[in-house]
């Protein structure tokens, strides 16, 4: 075993539903413009390919924990999605073979410093500061596979309550089988991977003090409070 000059951080990973194992996560892999309403209301192309970026395994955030609310920002979105748990390795991977490669899903929040990420995308930079910072990927419980596959059926989002995001999953422009298929053309998939595959319509601003609610019919549904930042 080699020897570390500090003890290296855990590995983050997510709860499996039904089980007492976790998902240990490697990377995490986002999908942008992928639901028609959503491009539009961004002032972009639906005609235009989705697009990805990542966020760092340890942004991942619980269920049922309160995620801080980011420095440097004042426009602070939340974006529910689809989240697709990677159980198998594989490059080139074919749509027809995508879903032999997946673990699991589960519902996540791609939560997005919107102000950062407009003006990186009027620069031409990348989106890092908007969407890869601390707490920025709350997951819930992963829902093998073996159950099932998610194709279609509700997604929502709601806000103290009130809903904010409603559509279904059949209106992703990539399905999921695409979208492996795809992000293995420039990756390396592997177990331990997370794909984000994105949001539909009515991404809006967080405050200190929102309770949020992301669902997925058949999924476990994702609670989470936003709370105001602690200064260290």
């Amino acid at each position: 075993m080699p020897e570390f000059v500090f003890v290296p951080p855990a590995t983050p990973s997510v709860a499996i539903a039904g089980s007492e194992q976790r998902f240990p996560v490697r990377r995490i892999y986002c999908v942008g413009r992928n639901y028609s309403d959503h491009v539009r209301e961004m002032g972009s192309d639906p005609k235009e390919p989705p697009v990805f970026f990542t966020k760092p395994a340890d942004a991942i955030v619980a269920s049922g924990t309160a995620v801080p609310y980011p420095p440097r920002t004042e426009n602070f979105h939340y974006e529910v999605e689809l989240v697709v748990a990677i159980g198998g390795s594989g490059r080139n991977i074919s749509a027809a073979r995508a879903l032999d490669r997946v673990f699991g899903y589960a519902v996540g929040n791609d939560l997005t410093r919107r102000d950062l990420q407009g003006a990186a995308k009027k620069k031409g930079a990348p989106w890092d500061t908007g969407k890869a910072f601390d707490a920025s990927a709350p997951i819930g419980a992963i829902r093998p596979a073996s159950l099932g596959h998610v194709e279609r059926g509700p997604i929502w989002l709601k806000v103290n309550g009130e809903t904010k995001q409603q559509a279904d999953l059949s209106e992703m422009i990539w399905s999921v089988p695409d979208i492996i298929a795809e992000l293995s053309t420039l990756f390396e998939l592997r177990a331990g991977d997370l794909i984000y595959t994105g949001t539909p319509a009515g991404v809006g601003p967080l405050k200190p003090g929102d309770r949020l609610e992301c669902g997925i019919d058949g999924l476990e549904t994702l609670t989470n409070t936003i709370v105001a930042t602690v200064t260290k």
